[in-house]
């Protein structure tokens, strides 16, 4: 099994056309199928299902798409560790990250690794912290920025960064406003919620709150960032409950403590593939975390 018939396999699974995963990796149409095709006479299984318009992945090719990825990865990996023992960090920095992350401005983090390792290509993905945790997993990152929704395991590992309490935000005119009280889940049932989409980190906090409080709760306005939340409450078309530091970028809101049983607390963390697996770009990125004093705990 050659390494290039893995690279065309996880293109062409990627971009589900074979078409737009020759034009990525610069071979031919031909060449590209010729080398899917030697790769299903190896493994003696069809990876695809082809149609006019797509590919689909098979059983079989689903079961090798986990595997081919992590292969890739740890291939990259050994590249990078020997250009890092010969002085040089080349490669590829392949970062994840949530919106608004608290314990890390990503922005500023990435340019002083470019300035200290300027032959590195950085690749940012923003998603939300249950895909971040399973493209690390699968080696499609090096490492990413999230909300904690795992405990570590053989194929993923976590650096603690912060952790703070959620805030329910309201417009000064909501009813809630004027209680300046301390709210419970309970105080909340019967609100209009806007939320980010369930794979978000804020959204699994609170879910996971109110649910252990037994609490029903109706999010009606779903979005996928943080400005146009904080917009639609702004409106007063709803609450939201955040992580605590949101309140600071909209100050005309009006925000209000939680309490529940669980705290809650909203934990943030780096996503790292197990030590081994972890490539010297990702280990240089948390050392530079170290150097500006934001690890909750030493560096791997």
């Amino acid at each position: 099994m050659e390494l290039r018939h893995l690279q065309h396999f996880v293109a062409v699974a990627e971009d589900q056309h074979f078409t737009r995963a020759a034009e990525r990796l610069m071979v031919s149409q031909s060449g590209l199928s010729a080398s899917i095709r030697a790769l299903e006479r190896e493994l003696r299984a069809p990876l695809f299902v082809r149609t006019t318009r797509r590919v689909t992945l098979t059983e079989a090719g689903r079961a090798l798409l986990g595997e081919a990825e992590r292969i890739l990865a740890q291939v990259r990996a050994a590249h990078e560790a020997v250009a890092a023992v010969q002085g040089v960090l080349r490669g590829t920095l392949a970062l994840g990250t949530e919106q608004c992350i608290p314990g890390v401005h990503v922005a500023g983090l990435l340019a002083a690794f470019r300035r200290r390792h300027p032959d590195v290509e950085i690749r940012l993905r923003q998603a939300g912290s249950g895909a971040l945790a399973e493209g690390v997993a699968a080696g499609r990152l090096d490492l990413a920025f999230a909300y904690r929704t795992q405990a570590d395991t053989d194929q993923l590992r976590s650096v603690s960064l912060t952790s703070e309490s959620m805030t329910v935000l309201c417009h000064p005119g909501h009813r809630l406003a004027s209680r300046g009280a301390v709210l419970t889940p309970e105080d909340l049932g019967r609100e209009v919620f806007v939320d980010f989409h369930p794979d978000w980190g804020p959204r699994r906090t609170t879910d996971a709150a109110f649910s252990a409080a037994g609490v029903r709760r109706t999010v009606a306005l779903e979005v996928n960032d943080v400005h146009s939340l904080l917009d639609l409450v702004d409106e007063n078309l709803g609450i939201a409950v955040v992580p605590r530091h949101f309140r600071h970028k909209r100050p005309s809101l009006t925000a209000l403590p939680l309490k529940t049983a669980a705290g809650p607390e909203y934990e943030t963390v780096a996503l790292l593939p197990p030590e081994r697996a972890t490539g010297p770009a990702a280990r240089a990125l948390i050392a530079l975390l170290d150097v500006e004093g934001l690890l909750a705990s030493p560096p791997p």
